[in-house]
């Protein structure tokens, strides 16, 4: 499949999960991202890469309606994002953000217990229907024998394990992760990609992650969304995307790219940076 480059007008796909349209996103006086058309397949794991400060959190933000675009729109299932009632919105679309703040001395289990939040009412209060997606939550994250401890005593790794969980409790058909792998050792980020890997083919949840480990990107997605400086550059499987050619042009890095010995994915091998690069946004 020929990847989707900048200048292409995205496709209309019904059965996309999001999609942004004529995005202009800004924070404050900067403008971050200008006229950007980007979609997110349904049921498909999409990673969205790229360098520092070139807008990746920024686009998430939008889609999950953290950021109010200056225009465009954003449509979650065909539906305008920002007319939807926003309870309707936490039932259907998750976030686990890039850095979070708990509650001074809550534990792990409460905390996860608020992913469930979205589907109390007046008229349905804490059932056990609760009460088991959190636990299978806290199994997923591989977090119940700290589910009684404080936040306040934990690691960062833990932490972000504790983040995942209460996303996953939550229980939307969309959920958007950006850099879940964030303070993880190695085995920990594997196991985090694999249980994102999971929920989607087992539970058919359509899963969008950004991630910096171009290996990891390309051995997890199905759908790959590269951007630079505030734009997309290309979108498709990675096999498509990731090329020598886009790399350096996104990267600012000349590399070589074979074949996974192991999963036969693109395996991206670094060697050297060119005098390309944009400069480090401070």
């Amino acid at each position: 499949m020929k990847p989707t480059h900048v200048n292409d007008q995205v496709d209309t796909i019904g059965d996309d999960a999001l999609r942004g349209e004529r995005l202009v996103l800004r924070y404050e006086q900067r403008l971050v991202v200008d006229g950007m058309d980007v979609a997110i397949p349904t049921g498909r794991v999409t990673v969205i890469v790229g360098p520092n400060a070139c807008g990746k959190s920024t686009l998430l933000r939008a889609l999950s309606r953290l950021l109010l675009p200056e225009s465009g729109r954003v449509l979650l299932h065909g539906q305008d994002l920002h007319q939807l009632p926003t309870r309707e919105v936490a039932r259907r679309l998750g976030l686990l953000p890039q850095s979070s703040i708990a509650p001074p001395g809550i534990c792990v289990a409460d905390l996860v217990a608020r992913g469930r939040i979205p589907h109390q009412s007046l008229l349905r209060q804490w059932t056990d229907a609760d009460e088991a997606a959190v636990r299978q939550a806290m199994a997923d994250a591989r977090i119940e024998v700290i589910a009684e401890r404080p936040m306040d005593e934990l690691s960062g790794g833990q932490r972000q394990r504790v983040w995942l969980a209460m996303a996953l409790a939550q229980q939307t058909p969309v959920l958007l992760l950006d850099e879940p792998t964030t303070y993880l050792d190695i085995a920990h980020q594997l196991e985090v990609l694999e249980l994102c890997r999971h929920l989607n083919r087992k539970g058919g949840r359509t899963l969008v992650m950004v991630l910096h480990d171009l290996n990891q990107a390309a051995r997890y997605a199905d759908h790959l969304i590269a951007m630079r400086a505030g734009a997309v550059v290309a979108m498709g499987p990675p096999h498509d995307v990731l090329t020598p050619p886009l790399i350096k042009q996104v990267f600012g890095i000349n590399a070589l790219v074979i074949p996974d010995p192991v999963s036969a994915t693109p395996l991206v091998v670094p060697i050297g940076a060119t005098t390309e690069r944009d400069p480090i946004m401070l």
